[in-house]
């Protein structure tokens, strides 16, 4: 299956969706921070991304990990960059 691709805050806003909608979280009313995807060379799946180091997701690891899995069979991180400067255009020199 082809991935589709997203930007870290996407992918990072969906893994945060999917573990905040599981019945055990929802029921515990925990909040779980999730953090930005790094980009990492593809697994043997094809997956380009991970992420490390939830916050207060101490007994919640199943939960965090199949809500990561299942987003990392669907899609990719976006590796286009953009430079931050070019938002605002060639600022005039002196």
């Amino acid at each position: 299956m082809l991935r589709k691709t997203r930007t870290a805050s996407q992918l990072q806003d969906e893994v945060s969706r999917r573990i905040h909608r599981a019945p055990e979280v929802v029921e515990d009313g925990v909040k779980i921070r999730v953090p930005r995807p790094q980009l990492q060379e593809p697994d043997a799946s094809g997956c380009n991304w991970t992420m490390k180091h939830f916050g207060n997701a101490i007994g919640f690891e199943r939960t965090v990990d199949a809500a990561l899995k299942d987003v990392q069979k669907e899609y990719n991180l976006s590796e286009d960059t953009k430079d931050l400067n070019s938002l605002f255009g060639d600022l005039p020199e002196g």
